[in-house]
């Protein structure tokens, strides 16, 4: 069995949301929150769990994955990584799974029409299927555990559990136990086998439980890993993503409602519009007046954080971000090479145009800073950034014909937006952007490093993919919805 079979994904898994209790005297928020929890625990997947899972891989029926697994031959073309052949004997400890033909699984003795759960643990993987023929099961699963360097596989039966406990000449254990229609297979990492045949009989002895984590999201196929949980779908032309997660570092967003900048397209690397909180616009302004700092030593903090504050307070939180393009020119461990790497602007609405311009005069009176028409202009290590008014529309950029671009897009028309923040990204331009990153500074960096081994394993793929699209939206307990499409072109 490769390496890879073994592997597992190292996340503390929440424990599954309990229902709150209809009491007398409960708030009508408290009954209307329950029958939400009540509805999504209705419609969410059952999967066959094992117990301390950092991840969970879950399909409801496994030939209905046919869809995303013909997005993921056409994807594995460019990006091998992605190829069906690459995972078919992850779904499985032992037994090679093709989800790309359903067929094979009725050649195992396994249900296409079933469930499959795969649960990774420190101590090894547990996977649960549906048995549509016991008997060839268990001939295809004793022939693949000998070929695997296991012993011979002995069938034990007891209490209507059959169990096969087999340890590897390489070392650990393999498995699985049979109840019925279902049977749940394993592969242990060195002692682990005994709790993993103990977890396996546990599991099919007893029918699941809904997981409301799996119903938050659509999808044929589910992955959740800690607080993250991501559905996927698709077809030959395209891949559908959505997921719930509290891992992005992102500000808090405002409720929808119309945005000057919604109807504005661009084709650029990205572009992105989004309808922030209070909060979130400060930490923003806060973040950029920041990184400005570090790139202007000799600008008076105080008053760089006095301008910045009375901005904030004028800012209505609908703002736009427009990545035109990536131009490296130097070392991108340098901060001034990282920030004008990517040449971008963001716009922001303001509420009184006078008093930003009021805020913002103090600019006017720094070193070198040469004063435009309708804004500032401002030199510092690396290159110019610019400070620019139109009509209610405050537009910062690095480039100065990105900054042109986007201040001659902007109209003073709001349109009413669905989602807190939009999106569009040209893959085209994020390959050759990530194709831009130095050896020097592979070898000095992890997070470069890391860029780079995405740039060689899905470079080619993005190079050959249409514009991605999607948005994002607030969820409860502090996290983010996201839902992203990426289409390739049509065959």
């Amino acid at each position: 069995m490769r390496r890879g079979a073994w592997a597992t994904v190292r996340a503390r898994a929440p424990a599954s949301p309990s229902l709150t209790a209809w009491e007398p005297g409960c708030s009508h928020g408290d009954m209307l929150s329950s029958l939400v929890l009540v509805a999504t625990l209705a419609t969410a997947p059952a999967p066959r769990a094992a117990a301390s899972a950092q991840t969970l891989v879950h399909v409801p029926k496994v030939d209905a994955l046919t869809g995303l697994a013909a997005f993921l031959e056409r994807a594995g073309q460019h990006a091998a990584l992605l190829r069906p052949s690459a995972w078919r004997t992850e779904l499985h400890p032992f037994l090679a799974v093709d989800p790309t033909r359903p067929q094979s699984l009725s050649e195992l003795g396994l249900d296409p029409a079933g469930p499959a759960t795969v649960s990774m643990r420190n101590d090894g993987r547990v996977s649960c299927m549906r048995v549509a023929d016991a008997k060839v099961f268990q001939a295809k699963a004793a022939e693949a555990i000998t070929a695997a360097g296991g012993a011979e596989a002995k069938p034990t039966t007891r209490g209507g559990v059959t169990t096969v406990h087999v340890d590897r000449d390489m070392g650990g254990s393999m498995g699985y136990a049979m109840k019925g229609k279902e049977v749940c297979a394993f592969g242990a990492i060195e002692r682990g086998g005994a709790d993993l045949l103990k977890e396996s009989v546990r599991l099919v002895g007893k029918a699941p439980a809904r997981d409301a984590r799996l119903g938050k999201v659509p999808g044929v196929a589910f992955i959740v890993s800690g607080n993250t949980v991501v559905g996927l779908d698709g077809t030959a032309n395209a891949l559908q993503v959505d997921g719930v997660t509290t891992k992005l570092q992102l500000p808090v967003f405002q409720a929808r409602g119309t945005s000057p900048y919604a109807a504005m397209n661009s084709e650029g690397l990205l572009s992105s519009r989004a309808s922030i909180s209070p909060m979130g616009v400060f930490q923003t302004v806060d973040t950029m007046r920041s990184t400005l700092q570090v790139l202007c030593p000799t600008c008076p903090k105080e008053q760089m954080v006095s301008m910045a504050k009375a901005v904030t307070k004028q800012l209505t939180g609908h703002m736009l971000v427009n990545m035109d393009h990536v131009q490296v020119r130097g070392s991108l461990r340098a901060m001034s090479t990282r920030f004008f790497a990517v040449r971008q602007a963001v716009a922001a609405e303001v509420k009184d145009v006078a008093a930003v311009k009021a805020a913002l005069a103090p600019l006017g009176k720094l070193p070198d800073v040469l004063v435009l028409e309708d804004g500032w202009k401002l030199p510092l290590k690396g290159g110019n950034v610019f400070v620019r008014l139109k009509g209610k529309q405050l537009v910062l950029g690095n480039d100065e014909s990105v900054t042109q671009a986007t201040l001659a897009a902007l109209t003073e028309t709001g349109t009413k937006t669905e989602h807190p923040v939009d999106f569009a990204l040209d893959p085209k331009r994020v390959a050759r952007g990530l194709a831009q990153i130095s050896l020097t500074d592979i070898l000095a960096d992890e997070l470069l490093a890391a860029l780079f081994a995405a740039s060689s394993e899905l470079g080619p793929l993005l190079a050959r993919s249409e514009r991605i699209t999607g948005w994002m939206d607030a969820a409860p307990g502090g996290a983010h919805r996201v839902s992203l499409t990426w289409p390739l072109p049509p065959q």
